[in-house]
């Protein structure tokens, strides 16, 4: 197989050469196949719970079923059948993980919608005395249900299913990280990431983590060049070229070492990122490739996002109003200085604007220079310590979305010093408006620079919605709190 730019681009099983994983790529389909359907029994199961769930508390509510009994069974089923429809359609059972499980919980919310408002819109057609609050009931019910079924699945999938083929990758680049995360979070695939070879000498003897929220799962990075000895030892089946750009010599060295090991080899493709905005996408299993194009935000997604932010912020601003109180009083008892701590971020289209925080610093304390990237760091204080470990200084910034200056979901604002070294690739982040969290802030790389943070917000640029904002925000409040320096 040879580096070509007008070759197509391909990853897994597209890209493998037939005649050395012919058995493999016959046991990986029966994989495919038979996990296919176990899901679709499983949602099925999941979607009809939730369902039963959501008629039980009405009839506990209001002492017995006001519809009649016999037609339970169909009001369950049905709902239930389409649910997989709507999954099937929406590539639910593709094969392939996602950044975080960020895209399978936006996927569930939006089918769960989908579902739903189908189900209200007929059962008012067909049988106007079903309670319209049951669909209520359904809409908190089967997405809780589909998820707690989802991380049950995949934990009994990688219990149980032994990996059909051992992977090792060629590049510790950005990309190879994500591809370690999509093989460890898809054990459909039947592919098991065991080693990355990279030739530079500061990453090699280092690890890729899996992307999650915690660092679980690791593949240890061994120093190269690539040989066929390697691969042997790893007992490596498929060889992953992760890099692109790669000097011609070093690619021929790689096919070499693997038509020496017999084993498979693929590459990764995809166009640099240009100057020009960027709006359309090729999806390769979890992957994005970036096209230029003119960029477009639809204005339905405008709006509704602007709203959830308007309501979400004067909601929380409310409720939260004696925890403001109780922090700001902290933080000034604890050192000199004003409670809050303004900074002068950029936001979209490189305009700069004042963001708030709860102060975490010590008062003489440059206001800017490179954050810190642990709790130890002498510049912040004992109150700071703890709100940045539970997230609280971030608090502040909901005036901000009320503003208008950031969203609740976006990627993080840099300061301005930090923007003008942005790299052409970097500044597409100023593309839309930043957000106080986002993918980079649920991974385990949120300790690292916000600038470091590139491809979790090229992901989210790309795929953004009103459902994976959602999605995120559900992610954010039951996962990712306490994770802060």
């Amino acid at each position: 197989m040879s580096v070509s730019e007008s070759i197509p681009p391909r990853l897994y099983a597209e890209s493998f050469a037939p005649p050395v994983l012919d058995a493999g790529s016959r046991s990986r389909k029966v994989l495919r196949e038979r996990t296919r359907v176990s899901e679709m029994i499983a949602d099925f199961a999941a979607v009809a719970c939730g369902i039963l769930a959501a008629y039980g508390l009405d009839a506990a509510w209001r002492g017995g079923l006001h519809f009649p009994s016999h037609d339970l069974e169909f009001l369950t089923v049905a709902p239930a059948a389409l649910a997989v429809l709507l999954l099937d359609r929406e590539g639910g059972y593709r094969g392939t993980g996602s950044v975080l499980y960020i895209r399978e919980t936006e996927r569930i919310l939006r089918i769960s919608t989908m579902l739903l408002t189908i189900c209200g819109l007929s059962a008012r057609l067909f049988d106007p005395i079903l309670p319209t609050h049951i669909f209520f009931l359904a809409l908190v019910f089967i997405p809780v249900c589909l998820t707690m079924e989802k991380q049950l699945l995949l934990g009994a999938l990688r219990r149980r299913n032994q990996p059909v083929n051992r992977v090792v990758l060629y590049g510790a680049s950005h990309a190879a990280r994500r591809i370690v995360s999509a093989l460890l979070n898809s054990p459909r695939l039947g592919l098991c990431p065991v080693a990355v070879v990279d030739e530079n000498p500061v990453t090699a003897g280092n690890c890729v983590f899996k992307l999650s929220y915690r660092r679980n799962h690791s593949i240890p990075v061994c120093p190269g060049p690539i040989s066929s000895s390697f691969l042997k030892s790893s007992r490596c089946q498929l060889l992953i070229v992760a890099e692109q750009n790669l000097p011609v010599e070093r690619v021929a060295a790689a096919e070499h070492a693997a038509r020496q090991a017999g084993v498979a080899i693929a590459f990764l493709f995809g166009p640099e990122l240009r100057r020009e905005a960027f709006s359309r996408h090729i999806d390769l299993d979890g992957f994005h490739i970036l096209s230029p194009g003119p960029f477009f935000e639809s204005w339905y997604y405008a709006l509704t996002k602007r709203g959830l932010d308007i309501a979400v912020s004067l909601l929380l601003l409310t409720a939260l109003a004696p925890l403001f109180l109780l922090i700001g009083l902290l933080v000034r008892l604890d050192s000199p200085g004003p409670a809050l701590f303004v900074q002068r971020r950029v936001g979209r289209n490189g305009e700069v604007f004042s963001m708030y925080k709860f102060r975490s610093m010590y008062g003489d304390a440059a206001p800017y220079q490179r954050s810190p990237v642990n709790s130890q760091d002498a510049r912040i204080t004992r109150v700071g310590r703890l709100l940045r470990r539970l997230s609280l200084d971030e608090l502040p910034q909901l005036l901000n979305v009320l503003r208008g200056d950031m969203s609740l979901v976006g990627p993080r604002p840099e300061m301005p010093f930090i923007v003008q070294e942005y790299s052409t690739e970097h500044r597409q982040r100023l593309r839309v408006v930043p957000g106080i969290t986002g993918l980079w802030q649920l991974s385990a790389d949120r300790a690292q620079p916000i600038h470091e943070a590139l491809p979790y917000d090229l992901y989210y640029i790309c795929h953004r919605g009103f459902f994976m904002d959602i999605a995120i925000l559900v992610h954010t409040l039951f996962f990712a709190i306490g994770g802060g320096v």
